[in-house]
């Protein structure tokens, strides 16, 4: 094939997504083409959409099957089924893309689609962090934007760890989510001080950014981690450091995914969430499932967080 269809920025159409033919991937030695089947849409990538240039192509998570055998005889083979991530991370929501064998996982028999296209970087993301604080079993965790996809994960992840976890959830409507993937206790709101009489908290997952990262600064255990995985609500964070550092020893790491494996490929990983997916150990929260063509819709929907967890596109 000279040509596939993918979903790249065009400024001049509504949402500023749209499918449109690109050039065929042409795998390096190390590289599987994948016939994607379905993708799943993250808050990054799709504000990164709505700025970027004309022609960038986004997608970070993909699921489908093995066309192309790695040249180098590396990864799955032909027919698997599979999930993964292209590296750099970029690109994902087309027809066909050259992935990593170090970034792709063959998926177990029962795990769909369109649960492993959710893996990636939610579920990387959520198990990653959560390795941040070591052993968790019979400590307190806090994790904050809970009802987005890593938030569902990590509850997941840590209560199955032994955590007592805390969630919250900017609207009480939420709470029984949150509560079903795992919390001990939930605090509604915006603000962050009534969790305090769960903790001292021995790992924080914050995502929120600006008040609400000064705030779990204050909440942590001495020795304790804060995990920051991004910034939902602000940026700009003003700390007061009388505070911050009133039990000593808080350790504040920036966790940002690219990163991330550069030091440690996602392969094994993968493999491992697919397979508590398929022991149903782990659900795959997925809140709403479209077509590929109403990607712009769906696009605006997340950024205007009508749906919790995650959504998923079908190619099909």
């Amino acid at each position: 094939m000279s040509s596939i269809r993918a979903i790249v920025v065009d400024p001049d159409v509504a949402g500023r997504l749209a499918i449109r033919e690109v050039a065929a991937p042409e795998p390096d030695p190390g590289q599987a083409l994948i016939q994607v089947e379905a993708v799943s849409l993250n808050r990054g990538e799709v504000m990164r959409a709505m700025t970027a240039e004309a022609g960038w192509r986004p997608g970070w998570d993909l699921a489908g099957t093995v066309i192309q055998q790695a040249d180098d005889g590396t990864g799955p083979q032909v027919g698997s089924r599979v999930v993964g991530m292209p590296m750099p991370v970029s690109g994902a929501w087309a027809e066909q893309v050259a992935v990593p064998t170090h970034a792709l996982a063959v998926l177990p028999d029962g795990v769909t689609f369109a649960q492993a296209a959710t893996l990636p970087v939610a579920g990387l993301t959520a198990l990653r962090a959560l390795e941040k604080g070591g052993l968790l079993l019979n400590k307190c965790v806090l994790i904050t934007g809970s009802t987005g996809g890593v938030g569902l994960f990590a509850h997941q992840l840590a209560r199955q760890s032994g955590a007592y976890v805390v969630g919250t959830s900017r609207q009480a409507r939420n709470a029984g989510l949150v509560r079903e993937a795992g919390a001990d206790e939930v605090v509604v709101g915006d603000d962050l001080e009534p969790a305090r009489a769960y903790g001292p908290y021995h790992l924080v997952i914050e995502s929120l950014g600006g008040q609400a990262l000064a705030s779990a600064l204050t909440l942590i255990a001495p020795g304790g981690t804060c995990v920051s995985l991004g910034w939902s609500v602000s940026p700009e964070v003003t700390i007061d450091l009388s505070k911050a550092n009133a039990t000593g020893g808080v350790n504040l790491y920036g966790l940002r995914m690219y990163i991330e494996l550069r030091q440690r490929a996602a392969a094994e990983d993968l493999a491992w969430l697919a397979q508590q997916v398929a022991a149903q150990k782990l659900r795959t929260p997925i809140e709403v499932e479209a077509s590929w063509h109403d990607v712009a819709d769906i696009a605006q929907r997340l950024l205007q967080r009508q749906f919790t967890g995650k959504a998923v596109l079908h190619l099909g």
